[in-house]
């Protein structure tokens, strides 16, 4: 349905889609595949595609009432067109994650979607003479047949993409909805700006020496009219309920306070010695009050209302402007950020505390969007202040108001760096000498407020969300400016403003929307009059901010979606992703969502805190998937496969030389030679192979070092369980009764106990811990006791194992879960995804007996088997090791004077 609404835009007289079929496709995707397993991977993977589809195993979220709710969701990817192996490393975890769930009795919602809108499309336009939407529309549909390749299940009812109307509609309401609530506006900032395309470039797009990443022409930094949602007004709230995601990383939630950044301290208003006609005073934030005898210079960004003609001294005016001017032409932003330029302005303040007048610097590193633009400068007690006050020669003499305690170092104070750690005050702090810096604080404050000259404050590192972008290939803003009402939204009922799709991609002279005329010209819906639209389209990480809302009710057609039935699905279970998105999506989901919370757009589900508003209860971030290297070791030139002999995995040889190559595991990329396809893994090993593969090589968060030459014993493993499987299928009987435990010989007890040890092992690495290739360890571990048990086949503890066995495996070897499943109890069954998961038995994992290692005088000498009923009783212990062939060799008739009982039986010392 999607691709259709997409096509239909594209290509409006587009009335069909073709797909291939099911069985077709696999036989063709297989028919080059060589594998050497006794097993037809192929065969059963095509056999289980085209069963699925005829009837699919499971029953969709809203097909079933009376369960408990249950949403996993993975990140939804751009489409680029082709899927690698990060793809199929998070999206087996949510797969297997939400088998796991339907099969415990969870209405289970795994949805998927296409982050669809970007640069990379504009890119492949202005490169390829392709529209950004064909090309979009393509990838898609290769990317969703390569996840149909892998096995995953996904509702593709719920299907959308950024980039269609459908969805961006709702995109622009929500910012409609912020702008009507305060939290949309349109203010001036500083951009790299593009001097010959005429457009704005992100950091990323600017070298390192400060050029264009098309054009080559050196960046500029100037002010544009931006639009900016206020994510600020939610600070508090993003930095408090930090504390309430207690199923997130740690590092996760420490890097998103990081960024939002609270300080507290103090705002000193420095009254300008000479008052320019626009300002009276110099606000600046400090969260040192306690240095304030130390401030010897202040700063302000190059955006300062000081730094302009009229409030600079004329005998300074120009030489400043003309610094600004030269700094905006030769730096990009994040090397300005970092920069230690500066200049004096002309410029001097007053320090009422000190009596001192303070030189006034402009340099770049100070932002004119952070705090109040201004920064005071104590060398002394600040390793930035120090660096740029030795640049610029600002001082002679750095004046030291803070020391350590002597008590404490022992040693005067080292005045050759910054001292930036709190001590106790000089006698260059006046009144305030000798006082501990959090004592000084209190009364530098007390005593400043007084005077009028400062007051508590706090601030915070977080910024406003600068959304706007001069491309095309973007959700347009919804707003209309008209010479006489200025600026209009759109009225809600006209929305969406639709792309136009007949403009031309050059790469230059910004964005194509500017030049479309019959798109920006337009009416006023307040006065009818004349008008243009606005033609900045948003920051892609709007349409991100949302997504996950809209899945809960995909189809509708009058909100974004039904308050109901998103009230009833969020916050999301468990969200899967990268960590590289740790900060700026989820930091805009969680305001996103707790604003849409606030205006009523869902309420808080039953059972989480209410009123919070968080979007992903447990968050999952898979580690990168690293790609197999190799360097000359005299060239450090990386290796192209074909020029490495790997006929012997273990011992591979650079071709021309005959050399052993340099080997590491690093990021996947083209430059590296170390990308894996993933659709030839799968024609290779076969799709559950490489699931398994992926999930048994590294724990879900951690770095996976993909190489395939260990797959073969996923390959070996899952023969097992099928052989396994045939073996006891001519006498499966699921309802055979099982003997009680006390029935139950010591053969059948030992299995019975690892199948329900098994069982709760797993279910807690799928539930709570995530620790899916631990899960697989101990499913190879059962299978492993499976084929050492003396049981027969017939017996129904046999039949029990291999029935947990197979059941638990399916989720994430769903191919092979399925013939495990028919082999074992004929065809016609009914799939083993309809099958409830095991659940464990408390009295199984009891143990009759423990082993117990035997010290004698401390040194271990053997180990018995020892009746858990007697495992603390030394005496009894004794008599067995005296009847034990060993031990009769260590204690024969030598009398014990004590007996030491450690590890509740598990291990005792007999002192003779």
């Amino acid at each position: 349905m999607l691709r259709y609404q997409l096509r239909a835009w594209v290509n409006p007289s587009c009335t069909t889609t073709r797909s291939l079929s099911t069985q077709r496709h696999a036989q063709r995707l297989y028919a080059t595949s060589t594998r050497k397993s006794p097993v037809d991977f192929a065969a059963i993977e095509a056999k289980w595609k085209a069963r699925w589809a005829e009837s699919p195993p499971f029953q969709r979220a809203d097909d079933i009432k009376g369960k408990p709710n249950y949403y996993v969701l993975s990140m939804f990817p751009y489409p680029s067109g082709m899927l690698h192996m990060g793809h199929v490393r998070v999206y087996t975890i949510s797969d297997t994650l939400q088998r796991f769930r339907r099969m415990n009795g969870y209405n289970v919602l795994h949805p998927m979607g296409w982050d669809a809108f970007g640069l990379p499309a504009e890119n492949a336009a202005i490169e390829r003479g392709v529209h950004p939407a064909e090309w979009t529309v393509k990838n898609i549909d290769a990317m969703k047949e390569q996840m149909k390749m892998l096995a995953l299940d996904f509702d593709w009812s719920r299907e959308l993409a950024t980039c269609d109307p459908e969805y961006y509609r709702w995109t622009q309401y929500i910012f409609l909805e912020m702008y009507k609530a305060g939290l949309a506006y349109q203010k001036e900032a500083v951009v790299n700006w593009d001097p010959v395309d005429k457009t704005v470039l992100a950091n990323e797009q600017v070298d390192h020496e400060g050029r264009s990443w098309r054009s080559g022409a050196l960046v500029e930094r100037k002010k544009l009219k931006q639009w900016f949602f206020k994510v600020t007004e939610f600070s508090n709230e993003l930095l408090k309920d930090i504390d309430l995601l207690e199923n997130w990383p740690d590092r996760v939630k420490q890097m998103q306070r990081n960024w939002i950044g609270k300080s507290t301290g103090a705002e000193f208003e420095f009254p300008l010695a000479t008052p320019s006609n626009q300002t009276q005073s110099l606000k600046v934030f400090t969260s040192r009050p306690d240095t304030i005898f130390g401030v010897q210079y202040l700063v302000v960004s190059p955006e300062h209302p000081l730094i302009s003609k009229d409030s600079l001294p004329a005998e300074q005016s120009s030489s400043v402007l003309n610094f600004v001017q030269e700094l905006n032409k030769v730096q990009n932003m994040e090397e300005a950020e970092q920069s230690k330029k500066g200049m004096f302005t002309g410029l001097y303040a007053d320090n009422p505390l000190t009596g001192d007048q303070i030189p006034i610097y402009v340099a770049p590193y100070v932002l004119a969007d952070y705090g109040t633009g201004a920064v005071m400068g104590v060398p002394a007690h600040d390793k930035r202040d120090w660096e740029f006050c030795h640049a610029n020669n600002v001082v002679d003499k750095v004046k030291f108001v803070v020391e350590p305690s002597i008590k404490e170092v022992g040693k005067p104070l080292d005045q050759s760096e910054p001292f930036t750690a709190k001590g106790v005050l000089t006698a260059l702090s006046g009144l305030y000498a000798g006082m501990k810096s959090k004592d000084a604080m209190k009364a530098v404050m007390r005593d400043s407020q007084k005077i009028g000259f400062g007051k508590p404050a706090t601030q915070y590192r977080l910024k406003d969300w600068l959304l706007s972008r001069q491309r095309y290939w973007g959700a347009p803003i919804p707003i209309i400016h008209c010479p006489e009402c200025k600026v209009v939204p759109v009225p809600k009922e006209q929305l969406p403003v639709v792309l136009p799709l007949d403009v031309e991609f050059s790469g230059k002279g910004g964005s194509p929307l500017a030049r479309s005329e019959d798109w920006v010209n337009c009416k006023c819906p307040k006065c009818n009059g004349p008008a243009k639209r606005e033609t900045d389209t948003m920051d892609t990480f709007v349409d991100s901010s949302w997504y996950f809302m809209r899945f809960t009710d995909a189809q509708n057609k009058t909100l974004p979606f039904d308050p109901k039935k998103a009230s009833e699905r969020l916050p999301v279970d468990i969200y899967i992703g990268g960590v590289e998105h740790a900060i700026l999506h989820l930091l805009y989901s969680r305001f996103f969502s707790k604003f849409l919370l606030k205006q009523g757009a869902y309420t808080a589900a039953p059972g989480t805190k209410p009123g919070n508003g968080e979007p992903f209860n447990v968050l999952l971030t898979q580690g990168m998937v690293h790609g197999q290297t190799y360097k000359d070791p005299s060239t450090q030139r990386f290796l192209k496969p074909e020029e490495v002999d790997t006929t012997d995995p273990a011992n591979p040889k650079i071709i021309a030389t005959g050399e052993k190559p340099l080997i590491s595991f690093e990021k996947m990329s083209k430059s590296k030679y170390n990308g894996v396809n993933p659709v030839s893994v799968v024609q290779e090993h076969g799709v559950d192979c490489a699931r398994l593969h992926i999930l048994y090589k590294a724990p879900p968060s951690e770095v996976l070092e993909w190489e395939d030459v260990s797959i073969v014993g996923m390959q070996r493993w899952l023969a097992k369980v099928l052989k396994q499987a045939e073996s006891a299928k001519t006498t499966t009987t699921n309802g055979t009764q099982l003997p009680s435990l006390d029935n139950m010989t010591d053969s059948e007890r030992n299995l019975f106990r690892e199948t329900h040890n098994t069982i709760k092992q797993v279910t807690e690495s799928m539930s709570s811990t995530y620790s899916l290739n631990t899960a697989i360890s101990d499913l190879i571990k059962l299978s492993n006791s499976i084929g050492s048990s003396k049981l027969e086949a017939s017996s129904p503890i046999y039949q029990h194992a291999v029935q947990s066995l197979i059941t638990m495996m399916a989720p994430m070897a769903p191919n092979m879960g399925e013939e495990c499943w028919e082999t074992l109890n004929g065809v016609g069954c009914e799939s083993v995804f309809k099958q409830s998961w095991p659940t464990w038995d408390e009295k199984a994992l009891e143990k009759d007996s423990i082993d117990c290692i035997i010290q004698i005088n401390g040194k271990t000498r053997l180990s018995i088997n020892v009746p858990v009923a007697t495992a603390n009783e030394p005496e009894k212990i004794e008599q067995l090791v005296r009847e034990d062939p060993q031990g009769q060799k260590w204690l024969a008739d030598k009398p014990v004077r004590r007996a030491i009982v450690a590890k509740n039986g598990q291990l005792v010392n007999f002192v003779i």
